[in-house]
């Protein structure tokens, strides 16, 4: 529901006790609102046809900002118009939000399900939808006061620092902003060396280790050391136990330098 309505239009008997009720109730909480009714028949076989005409009229002219559907007090048959199939789509389908406010509180229609909200009455309808005045000129009372407080608390803090800027105070007011500026200026320029230096000796000492690391695994500082590979000539396979090859099969030896082939004579373990 919006929470400002400025119209509250109203399906109901133009002459029952619901619309007077609704009327007192609006005038008691805000004098200022403009109520809309939509005269309904609301009992009897005309009852649902006139409900929804008077539905589809105030969506089509878009003449309220909340709806209130319902009728006082009845019998269960006085309140089957409001359980009808048609009734309960129009409500459904309004872009109006409507309430539905039907009989007393113990009494229940298929409007109340279908509506934005279910009032217990009519009477209690209006107490949903209808903002008390009073309540509204206070908030905008105090709201005002706030704002006013703000702006006057704003200005005054304005006026002190205009009043801190004046011509024999400019000098000192301007050493008290540089001189914090320029420590800060000097502490960066000394940190930032410093962690770059720290930064650089870091990466440098992290290339060398991962330039040892590297040599340690390079293949040919093994050989250097007097280590060589043996493959199977036909292969390429790496000999790594004598029970991997047999006599006379051909073999490659790398060492450091160059290669040496030669043939089995013997395997033994």
């Amino acid at each position: 529901l919006p929470k400002y309505p400025k119209t509250i239009g109203v399906v109901t008997s133009p002459t029952g006790a619901a619309i007077r009720d609704i009327l007192q109730i609006t005038k008691r909480r805000n004098d200022r609102m403009s109520v809309t009714v939509f005269p309904a028949v609301v009992q009897g076989e005309e009852a649902a046809p006139s409900i929804i005409r008077q539905i589809e009229t105030a969506n089509r002219y878009n003449m309220c900002d909340v709806l209130i559907v319902g009728r006082g007090g009845g019998s269960l048959e006085d309140l089957l118009p409001f359980s009808d199939e048609g009734v309960v789509r129009a409500i459904a389908a309004s872009r109006i939000p409507v309430i539905s406010a039907v009989g007393h509180e113990i009494d229940f229609a298929l409007s109340d399900y279908a509506a934005d909200l279910r009032a217990p009455t009519p009477s209690a309808a209006a107490e949903l939808c209808v903002p008390v005045k009073d309540e509204i000129l206070s908030q905008l009372e105090e709201t005002k006061n706030e704002l006013y407080n703000a702006v006057t608390n704003k200005l005054e803090k304005l006026r002190l620092t205009i009043n801190s800027f004046k011509p024999e105070n400019l000098e000192k007011q301007f050493r008290y902003i540089e001189q914090p500026l320029l420590m800060r200026y000097d502490n960066a320029k000394e940190n930032l060396t410093k962690n770059m230096q720290d930064y650089i000796e870091n990466l440098r000492r992290t290339l060398k280790e991962k330039v040892q690391i590297l040599e340690s695994c390079n293949p040919q500082t093994i050989f250097d050391r007097g280590y060589s590979m043996v493959t199977d000539a036909e292969t390429g396979k790496v000999i790594r136990s004598s029970e991997e090859t047999q006599a006379g099969r051909k073999l490659v030896i790398r060492p450091s330098v160059g290669k040496i082939d030669v043939t089995v004579d013997s395997c033994s373990k």
